[in-house]
């Protein structure tokens, strides 16, 4: 064969194999996917823990108040008539206080997590040791866990930061006239049903119980979730047009980290389903039967919540098979070229 043609063949079969190697790294680079953000763990509550002792007994500086500032508790009380709001400072001396005349609910929000605090309602309110443990032992999967006199839920507030997905984990202790959460973060989506209880004709101010206001916190944190369900839907459909357009590598990257933060969605909502469920059924009738028709609509909302992330995973899915299938039309395409024009040079 003539030297020329022999290096343009040369040249035909090393163009080849760039190209298929090109191809291939597409199909196989692994994603950099984005996980589940959560707040930075209290290091108390994590380090140093006895494990011959269960409950808040085995965390460390139970007896070492927070530094000031690390801990904000608020009070808030309202009845039919009245209202009131009050940041605590000193724990002893607002836990020797009478509840006000007229207040017939008390919330009691904590923002951050440290055992000394924890440790402190449980020895004022009387909740099970292992109960104040889950509440610093963070992420705890949602429940609801019935006590004599009181309930315990744990579940978790959705939010998006910088289109990430963001979990906190909230825990709520229910009496018949006290709601005591606690929160990983100041932050969180009640700030209407605050404003609703300080407005006098309001809803809350009309139904006075504490059932009615753990009813409003839950639903609170429900609906957060359609919205976020939303942004992903939009995602979505812009990835949609983006693949059809050109199946980038990015998009591919992009499309497996919008599955996982769905695939974590779902295993968020689907036992808060299970939870509410639970509550709206209240076997044990430590609900009103005036809350837990309420609490039957949030059962519904999550219900509906799982559905739609269903759906939106079996799009994701669709999605990724069509960004296989245009990667193996590009990939076609290029070995057609390649082969004609090695066909030419042989």
């Amino acid at each position: 064969m003539p030297e020329p043609l022999r290096k343009a063949a040369r040249s035909a079969a090393s163009g080849i194999g760039r190209a298929a190697t090109t191809v291939g790294r597409m199909l196989t680079v692994p994603a950099r996917l984005t996980g589940l953000h959560r707040p930075h763990k209290t290091p108390t509550a994590r380090q140093g823990v006895d494990r011959a002792l269960s409950g808040i007994e085995s965390m460390p500086d139970l007896d070492t108040p927070p530094a000031p500032g690390a801990v904000r508790v608020c009070c808030i009380d309202y009845g039919a008539d009245q209202s009131r709001v009050v940041d605590l400072r000193d724990l002893d001396a607002f836990f020797n206080e009478p509840r006000p005349d007229g207040m017939t609910v008390r919330w009691i929000n904590v923002d951050g997590l440290h055992p000394y605090v924890v440790n402190q309602f449980r020895k004022q309110y009387k909740f099970h040791t292992l109960a104040a443990e889950d509440v610093l032992r963070t992420p705890q999967r949602p429940k609801v866990e019935t006590y004599d006199d009181h309930l315990f839920i744990t579940l978790n507030m959705l939010t998006l930061k910088d289109g990430a997905l963001a979990c906190e984990q909230i825990s709520i202790f229910y009496w018949r006239d006290t709601i005591l959460t606690f929160q990983e973060r100041p932050g969180d989506v009640w700030e209407p049903i605050r404003r609703r209880i300080d407005t006098p004709g309001s809803r809350h101010r009309k139904h006075p119980t504490a059932a009615y206001l753990l009813y409003s916190l839950l639903d609170a944190i429900v609906d957060q979730c359609f919205p976020i369900l939303e942004h992903y839907g939009d995602v979505l459909e812009a990835m949609e047009q983006n693949i059809v357009e050109s199946a980038t590598e990015k998009a591919h990257h992009e499309l497996h980290a919008i599955k996982r933060q769905l695939v974590l969605l779902r295993r968020l909502i689907w036992p808060t389903r299970e939870l509410l469920d639970r509550l709206h059924r209240d076997e044990d009738e430590m609900l009103t039967p005036h809350a837990r028709t309420f609490l039957r609509d949030v059962y519904d909302h999550a219900i509906q919540l799982v559905d739609i992330v269903e759906t939106y995973r079996e799009m994701a899915s669709g999605l990724n098979d069509l960004y296989l299938s245009g990667i193996s039309h590009r990939m076609n395409e290029v070995m057609k070229v390649l082969t004609i024009m090695a066909s030419l040079f042989i």
